[in-house]
């Protein structure tokens, strides 16, 4: 009786063992399922073996308009000055560049006129430039 009990135990054991044994084909194929489909890198880290996309340059006045000022300036919602209606304008246009250049980097508290426009991966010389775009638009 111990022996049949020993030997159904060891078949058993044997049983387990080969169902839960994977062939290295089929491991393979899990690993391949599971594994992460991308990474982060940061500019100027080494350790990532690809190529990290840079910017190209500066965007134009009107690339960023169209970005993050268009939302607001197109329709007018909270109050921005529609771009193209000159009368709107008149007056902030008479205030200087830099006023309206602070204006569009800072924000205008009080009103709905945030930072950058949300724009916040712009760089001040994009947000200069995007309202020069404004104002040539709008003369």
């Amino acid at each position: 009786m111990k022996i049949k009990f020993l030997v159904l135990v060891i078949v058993a054991m044997l049983v387990s063992i080969t169902a839960n044994a994977v062939s290295e084909k089929e491991l393979s194929a899990i690993k391949e399922r599971i594994k992460p489909v991308g990474s982060v890198c940061l500019e100027g880290d080494s350790t990532c073996g690809t190529a990290v996309a840079v910017s190209s340059g500066p965007r134009s006045g009107e690339d960023v308009y169209n970005a993050a000022c268009m939302a607001c300036h197109t329709t007018g919602a909270g109050g921005a000055p529609k771009i193209g209606e000159a009368p709107a304008w008149t007056d902030r246009i008479a205030k200087g560049n830099d006023v309206l250049y602070s204006s569009g980097i800072n924000g205008i508290a009080g009103t709905g006129m945030i930072a950058k426009g949300g724009c916040m991966n712009c760089s001040d010389d994009e947000i200069k430039a995007a309202v020069d775009f404004i104002v040539e638009s709008s003369q």
